[in-house]
């Protein structure tokens, strides 16, 4: 065999290894594309869901669902806060604005609602048209729950205070809100058909957190909350006892006390979750 054999032979292993680093090369790019687009659309569905369930649901589904493919949240009784809040003035915005502005006005009412609740612990459970049903320690154990939801109710007044402000720049009525507050049992999971499931916490606990919400119309304020609630607060915060009423599907009339405000030794002292005197008066 000639040198010349010899160096075509080396010459086509050569080019033999070359396209195969290149086909190989070729392929990891593909396939690293591949894998940052589905990455891409895993967190774009995941944001999605996020939008449809309370923070830390979607998470707990594909944890537990790649652990054992188990029922990742089966539903079990809990006592949670309900915190019902109810848009005031919808009627005098929607009978000046079209459509796509009063849905601008509505949405931006929402979200700042959300936030403060998110901000406190709180989830958002659902929107009932222009109202928000919010639970606190349904979806995560939370020993201050009832102070939670009454400090995300006064930072729901502070945002209304603030969004009042953007309208009347815009000529527009001010809104308001009512809020009621209850804390009880109730059941927590997720709820619902085979093709429609939602986290909710259900039980009567709701139902009185709403029929309280309607009560701040008859009182004239905007944060009520129940004798359970307030049993819980331990004068963190400053309230008014109000007359007790009847509600539908209680038979005892219900006392609910309106919050004014945290109390001057709780303001002093942030950091602390307790409640330190009574604030009752």
């Amino acid at each position: 065999m000639t040198a010349a054999w010899f160096a075509a032979v080396a010459f086509a292993a050569v080019v033999a290894l070359t396209f195969t680093v290149v086909v190989e090369r070729g392929r990891s790019a593909r396939l690293r594309a591949q894998l940052e687009a589905s990455n891409g659309e895993l967190e774009h569905l995941q944001r999605a869901c996020s939008r449809l369930a309370p923070d830390g649901v979607v998470q707990r589904l594909i944890d537990a669902g790649s652990a054992d493919g188990g029922d990742p949240m089966v539903p079990e009784r809990k006592v949670a806060t309900a915190l019902f809040a109810d848009l005031v003035g919808y009627t005098a915005l929607s009978e000046r604005l079209e459509p796509a502005a009063l849905a601008r006005v509505l949405n931006g009412y929402l979200q700042r609602m959300s936030d403060a609740i998110h901000e406190h612990r709180g989830h958002v459970s659902t929107f009932l048209g222009d109202g928000i049903l919010a639970y606190f320690g349904a979806l995560r154990p939370d020993p201050w729950q009832c102070g939670d939801a009454v400090t995300a109710a006064l930072a729901m007044r502070a945002a209304v205070a603030d969004y009042n402000r953007e309208l009347a720049a815009e000529g527009l009525p001010p809104i308001g809100v009512g809020i009621g507050i209850h804390r009880g049992p109730g059941l927590a999971g997720l709820i619902g058909s085979r093709e429609r499931m939602e986290f909710a916490f259900v039980g009567s606990t709701v139902n009185i957190a709403a029929r309280v919400q309607g009560l701040t119309r008859v009182h004239g304020v905007d944060i009520l909350v129940t004798e359970e609630v307030r049993g819980e607060l331990e004068g963190a915060f400053v309230v008014d006892s109000m007359p007790a009423e009847h509600v539908k599907g209680i038979v005892d009339p219900v006392p609910t006390y309106a919050v004014r405000s945290r109390s001057e030794v709780a303001a002093e002292a942030p950091a602390s979750r307790g409640g330190v005197t009574d604030g009752l008066r």
